[in-house]
């Protein structure tokens, strides 16, 4: 009997093993592909139960479980090569929207949840960039970030409750607790019993470690959390397995924080020369506290003109006349050649006059430092800046022929003020490597988040060893200014066997720790947080671009 007919005995949903599912779950967006032996597509919890304890039946075949929703990872998150579980199909539900607060199943798509969630005045802020395809249970498990990260701060933010199974096969609510329920917690016998006391010891006994180990930055995706968990009031298990990407347990439904977003916004867009001046112009823009601050860089823009028929079906322009007289303004700044950079802060509030003013205020405060600006005049105007923003990668995985649009140094943080300094040094890293790859730089400027996308030919040799090479560069100048080595997109398959440069071996170890408490048998996404293997990184590089 094949893996397949055991496990379509035991669920519900389907199970696949054919060619074509096989191949189409070897890939996400990254770099990699992971063939899996087999794809379920779980009705209910009760599959995932089912799912997991037959995992755990048969410890010799060395089986594991690997949940995948929208696929959009672009780090190898949820390959694998044993069982993938894709919630996309059937547990994809939006259960309940209450006054501040949705319950939510993993497979639901944004896009899907956010038009539910607005029918009711309400949003889900930390969105990232792909919110067009990707699902809630990535952007739970990666502990995703976006463009309103400046005010509302990332997802570990609003997930308030966690429905996950675990290894023993049963389904458990995380939810944060005080000290009185933590002490009952502690008392449990069994297996929930067991995380509770040998993680509370753990955090409780490193504290000290672990306050250092935090990144001093803004966002942050890389290794557990173990710093939120425990704050001396409140023990916060959700704040550990959001971003833990499915390591620790399979997540059947989460509980979201929802906020009311503000009715009215005004775009200030700064066209910048150089880059000399960016520390000082951020902090300016940050004190008048935009929204959202986000930037890209002249490579994004000549993409954007270099695939024109597609970038006029993503604004939604009639035809190139329609587009030309859109960017018309632009055109008429830009005679002295493209821009560095092109900034993006938005402002809102509650009235129209009060965004207005503040941009206006904005726009004068820049006129020091002599960059060409403009205030967006419409909501359609400003989206033409954000959508050359939010689609630079998808364009670039589309129409890259013979090419491939590579993530692997796509999610730096260093502090703001660091920037002038860092992105030179970025460039001058990528210098001599430009004969293998051209780039695009594009991201958070408020956050000092950015996302530098290779565009390579991975069936050349060189162009793959060039790749671990230049990741251990970068890495080195992040970790200098003591920056992260993945603001919003997590560790994955590729940055996983590079956590130890970020955090050292004493709290990597304590990452084991944490694995082995919650997945002794490594179970759960095998090779990414814990236990990954450059090794295996590179021999599962794709070779070809189809």
């Amino acid at each position: 009997m094949t893996l397949r007919d055991e496990l379509q005995k035991l669920v519900k949903g389907e199970v696949l093993d054919d060619e074509e599912t096989l191949k189409k779950y070897s890939r996400d967006y990254s770099i990699f592909e992971v063939r899996p032996q087999v794809v379920v597509f779980p009705k209910n919890a009760e599959d995932v139960k089912n799912v997991v304890l037959f995992v755990n039946k048969y410890p010799k075949q060395k089986l594991s479980v690997t949940a995948r929703s929208g696929g959009t990872d672009m780090g190898g998150g949820p390959l694998n090569e044993s069982i993938i579980l894709d919630f996309s199909k059937h547990m994809n539900k939006l259960l309940k929207i209450g006054k501040d607060y949705a319950l939510v199943q993993p497979g639901m798509f944004y896009r899907d949840f956010e038009k539910a969630s607005l029918k009711k005045g309400l949003l889900f802020p930390s969105f990232p960039a792909s919110r067009d395809i990707c699902a809630i249970g990535g952007i739970v498990s990666n502990n995703s970030g976006g463009e309103n990260n400046l005010v509302y701060g990332k997802t570990e933010n609003y997930v308030l409750e966690y429905q996950m199974v675990l290894v023993d096969g049963k389904e458990y609510t995380f939810r944060p607790i005080d000290r009185a329920e933590l002490s009952r917690k502690l008392k449990l016998k069994g297996f929930e019993g067991d995380i509770y006391r040998k993680l509370f010891k753990l955090v409780s006994s490193n504290a000290e470690l672990l306050a250092k180990a935090k990144p001093r930055v803004s966002k942050n995706s890389a290794g557990y959390y173990l710093w939120n968990v425990w704050n001396g009031s409140t023990f916060n298990i959700p704040k550990l397995l959001v971003g833990a990407q499915g390591t620790l347990g399979i997540t059947t439904q989460v509980k979201l924080k929802l906020i009311k977003p503000k009715e009215h916004s005004a775009l200030v867009v700064i066209f910048m020369k150089d880059v000399k001046a960016l520390g000082q112009l951020v902090d300016i823009v940050l004190e008048k506290k935009p929204e959202t601050f986000e930037a890209y860089d002249d490579q994004t823009l000549k993409l954007a003109l270099r695939f024109l028929p597609d970038f006029v079906k993503l604004l939604g322009a009639k035809n190139m006349l329609s587009l030309a007289w859109q960017f018309l303004p632009e055109f008429k700044m830009m005679l002295g050649g493209l821009p560095k950079l092109i900034l993006l802060a938005e402002f809102t509030g509650d009235s129209k006059e009060e965004v207005q003013k503040t941009a206006k205020e904005t726009q004068l405060l820049i006129r020091r430092f002599g960059f060409p600006t403009r205030v967006a005049k419409t909501q359609k105007e400003s989206e033409k800046y954000f959508t050359i923003r939010r689609k630079s990668f998808s364009l670039l995985h589309s129409h890259a022929q013979g090419l491939f649009a590579a993530p692997f140094i796509d999610d730096v943080v260093v502090k703001p003020e660091h920037l002038p300094e860092f992105l030179p040094q970025l460039h001058a890293i990528l210098k001599p490597y430009r004969k293998q790859m051209v780039y695009t730089i594009a991201g958070h400027a408020g956050d000092g988040n950015f996302h530098v996308i290779p565009l390579v030919d991975l069936s050349k040799p060189d162009v793959r060893a060039m790749i671990p090479e230049v990741m251990q560069k970068v890495h080195k100048l992040v970790v200098r200014y003591r920056g992260s080595i993945t603001g919003e997109h997590n560790d994955g398959l590729i940055r996983t066997p590079y956590l130890k440069d970020m955090y050292g071996p004493r709290v990597v170890k304590l990452f084991e720790e944490v694995k082995d408490i919650f997945d002794p048998d490594n179970i759960f996404n095998p090779g990414k947080k814990v236990g990954g293997s450059l090794a295996f990184a590179i021999k599962h590089m794709i070779t070809h671009k189809e």
